[in-house]
């Protein structure tokens, strides 16, 4: 009996020395510490510069934590792929990646502008050349390229000259100069003008327009998007523009226009209302003249101000407040006396504008 009780212990701890003893593997070798090659490398082209942008590697190749950076070199080749970096154009200083406690690591984003060589540039639109990155640990060894990314090579025009704002009614008027090149109305291109608005204080650029590059010596753009009492800092470039049948449309930026500052100051009035229309009503009711005119347009509109005076005296102003629809009941006529009327308008901001003319009506 005991013995049996003994080889069913015996029995029932075989797979428990078993299980743990499989948990005792191989030692692992020490890790390499080469970075895993990124793979979301981007590249745009200003000019003559190409603005590279991509992840910092936080794993190594064996999925282990980076610990050991070093620099990322920047390879550069007039091929249509890598396949190693050959002679660096430069390197991205190490940028080390943390985490606080209980944080998993935060996604930091290298970066490196490469100013292309002058003979680079092509009047063929399809040449093109190709960037990659490779990230080192601290002893200079890597784990091959990044992504490749292509960049065109087409030849940029310089910015449009003698770029300025002023401001009207109508927005912000940007104005300049040109004169491209006699190859320009040849190539195999198209140019544009592109002008971009920057809120003071603010990063954001947002378009205000573009207008084709064509043969004219002078152009005007008027923005009139903008916001008023706000100040805007205001640039131009030229973009070339290449079209190919078996690709999708490729746009190169130029160089930029120093910005342009200017401060949307408010001091334009409404437009001076029109057809006004003066109508006596009173027999079998208390007297009245009813006036009706042709309403104002502008999107800042407050309202409306109504005037009145008799033959030889100054006019004045017959309601307490802006009038929000173009008419006006003036109950406060008295017989025998004629009237005489004209109407402005009133934007937001206490602009008026003048008087539109006069019209008459007699009380009997």
């Amino acid at each position: 009996m005991k013995r049996s009780a003994q080889k069913v212990l015996l029995a029932l701890g075989a797979p428990l020395m078993f299980t743990a003893c499989a948990t005792l593997g191989p030692p692992q070798p020490p890790s390499l510490e080469l970075p895993k090659p990124p793979s979301d490398l981007r590249a745009v082209r200003k000019g003559d510069r190409v603005i590279l942008s991509w992840t910092i590697p936080t794993l190594t190749t064996d999925r282990q934590t980076v610990r050991s950076v070093g620099p990322t070199r920047i390879c550069r080749e007039l091929e249509a792929e890598l396949t190693q970096c050959g002679t660096p154009v430069g390197e991205a200083a190490p940028q080390t990646v943390t985490a606080a406690p209980g944080f998993s690591r935060r996604k930091v984003a290298g970066s490196f502008v490469d100013t292309m060589p002058g003979q680079f540039e092509s009047d063929n639109p399809s040449a093109f050349v190709t960037f990659a990155v490779e990230a080192l640990n601290a002893g200079g060894r890597g784990a091959g390229l990044s992504n490749q990314v292509r960049v065109s090579l087409a030849c940029t025009l310089p910015p449009p000259r003698d770029f300025g704002a002023r401001v009207t009614s109508q927005g912000v008027v940007l104005t300049w100069t040109s004169e491209l090149p006699a190859k320009g109305s040849t190539q195999p291109a198209r140019y544009v003008y592109r002008v971009y608005r920057r809120p003071e204080g603010s990063q954001q650029q947002i378009p205000a327009g573009e207008l084709p590059a064509a043969g004219e010596r002078s152009f005007t753009l008027t923005d009139s998007s903008i916001e008023w009492e706000k100040t805007y800092e205001y640039r131009a470039e030229t973009v070339t523009v290449i079209h190919q049948e078996d690709r999708a449309e490729v746009q190169v930026e130029g160089d930029d226009t120093p910005e342009v500052k200017v401060f949307a100051h408010d001091v334009f009035p409404p437009a001076v209302p029109s057809g006004l229309q003066a109508v006596f009503s009173g027999p079998g009711q208390r007297a009245f003249i009813d006036l009706i005119w042709a309403p104002v347009a502008d999107v800042d509109l407050e309202g409306y101000n109504v005037y009145r005076h008799e033959e030889g005296s100054a006019p004045v102003k017959v309601n307490a407040e802006p009038l929000r629809t173009p008419a006006y009941r003036d109950a406060s006529v008295v017989s025998g006396r004629n009237y005489l009327y004209s109407v402005s308008a009133i934007d937001v901001r206490g602009n008026e504008s003048g008087r539109s003319e006069e019209a008459g009506e007699v009380v009997p």
